[in-house]
């Protein structure tokens, strides 16, 4: 590795794809700038590992529709998508009853179909009205955000059936619990995405298609276009501000630099010491953001013996602690993967407890939804991503009720030479991929007029 230079245009903390993202902007615009990274590899909360003879993603891994910036990257660094596998009927465990169906349309009892569909109404109809640069200037944003979604829920669905169904697509989609979240944010986020169904569908979906290889390879891809200008196990741990620019903290050594963006996740950027402090409004909004909690595991076959029950491998259920299952198999289907999660409550659980504990809970789970079959496990992995020290969760930080309307005017703008990207900071697909890099590439364009070339 290059030894770190003492002075560059930019530094990047963070080398996620926001960071990659922010640092191949402004390499192309001629600034010499460095990524500092903790860990000792690239990618943030993507994360991918071959294993079992192909690859297994234990972070972030799909796109889908109107991510046109992910897949620009993805086709500009020469690599290969392949749809989700979702040919076959998907298996829903609700109430205590299995069941089988095709679309979109879950197979609920009647009464519960009808709640989730006036409910889901009355959620798209608040949602259109979000302004998604400013939410907190969304008609009647502090009646929004002075409630959390479960209460909201509690009014709107009619059914025990139609809120239990909310409150599993809460868990899928943020990683915690209706309670914790501010309906605000909920409508923000489901907006920023374009819609609840779709952050929750797979075909036309937010979960559509996967990277042939790994999502990592995206990482990996813009990393190498940096030329040596990534660093690995360097973490920052202060930034000091001055009029004409900063000096960047790592260990015992220092960067000067123009300026600094920051793109590491909430809970790990409220660790970083800076000086002079941060505003209050913007240091109050970061003790306000708060992970999600996530253990995403993988289980292989040595077939997806589920496709020959006509199966698509989709699973959705409210029984605790695995809600959410897709075939996650390689092109060719050899081996056989079907990945999920632990998430929201049932995550803060099984991260209590070691993997092989975990592995077992997901074989019962998976003979429930898929048959006896499932037991035979040829490989089993998972990612306790609340306890990756760099991360301190997945899928992305949420707000609780009155954080948007007080604090959330901080969320994107620079504090002095001091610039914020990162999927949370992102006005569309905020949370995803697309979004970390959306974010790195408007954090780029807000330090080119003032960055020395």
């Amino acid at each position: 590795m290059n030894p770190l230079p003492e002075t560059v245009g930019a530094v990047v903390v963070g080398a996620g794809m926001s960071g990659l993202a922010a640092a191949d902007r402004l390499q192309a615009q001629g600034v010499d700038c460095i990524v500092l990274e903790a860990r000792d590899r690239v990618g943030g909360r993507v994360h991918s590992e071959p294993l079992w003879g192909t690859w297994v993603d234990h972070g972030g891994q799909w796109l889908g529709p109107g991510q046109d910036r992910a897949y620009a990257v993805v086709q500009r660094l020469g690599l290969t998508t392949m749809p989700t596998h979702v040919e076959g009927r998907k298996t829903l465990l609700f109430g205590g009853r299995l069941t089988h169906h095709t679309g979109r349309t879950p197979a609920l009892p009647p009464a519960a179909l009808a709640d989730v569909a006036q409910a889901q109404w009355r959620f798209d109809r608040l949602a259109a009205t979000v302004d998604l640069r400013h939410p907190w200037r969304t008609p009647d944003a502090r009646r929004l955000d002075s409630q959390t979604f479960e209460t909201w829920l509690g009014r709107t669905a009619r059914t025990s059936a139609g809120r239990d169904f909310f409150r599993v697509a809460t868990q899928a989609v943020f990683a915690t619990e209706p309670s914790n979240l501010s309906l605000l944010h909920v409508l923000f986020y489901a907006r920023s995405g374009t819609t609840l169904e779709v952050l929750l569908s797979t075909e036309n979906g937010a979960q559509q298609d996967r990277v042939i290889g790994g999502m990592q390879q995206v990482a990996e891809g813009l990393a190498a276009g940096l030329a040596g200008r990534v660093f690995l196990s360097s973490p920052v741990t202060g930034i000091r501000q001055r009029d004409d620019g900063v000096s960047v903290l790592v260990g015992d050594r220092v960067v000067q630099a123009s300026s600094a963006i920051v793109t590491v996740p909430p809970a790990v950027a409220g660790s970083i010491s800076f000086d002079p402090p941060l505003p209050s409004q913007r240091a109050q909004l970061l003790q306000r953001m708060p992970h999600g909690s996530v253990v995403k595991f993988h289980a292989s076959y040595a077939r997806p013996f589920w496709r020959e029950q006509g199966l698509s491998g989709e699973v959705a259920g409210d029984l605790p602690p695995v809600k959410v299952v897709f075939d996650n198999s390689p092109p060719g289907a050899d081996p056989g993967i079907l990945v999920g999660f632990f998430e929201g409550e049932d995550a803060v659980v099984a991260s209590r407890h070691p993997r092989a504990v975990r592995q077992e809970v997901v074989r019962a789970r998976l003979q429930r939804f898929f048959g006896p079959a499932a037991a035979d496990m040829t490989g089993y992995t998972d990612t306790d991503w609340s306890a990756e020290i760099h991360t301190r969760g997945c899928y992305g930080a949420h707000l609780p009720p009155g954080a948007w309307t007080q604090f959330g005017s901080a969320l994107r703008v620079a504090v002095g030479r001091v610039h914020w990207a990162g999927s949370e900071t992102a006005e569309r697909w905020c949370g995803y991929i697309d979004g970390a890099i959306s974010s790195g590439e408007r954090a780029a364009d807000e330090v080119l007029a003032r960055v020395p070339r």
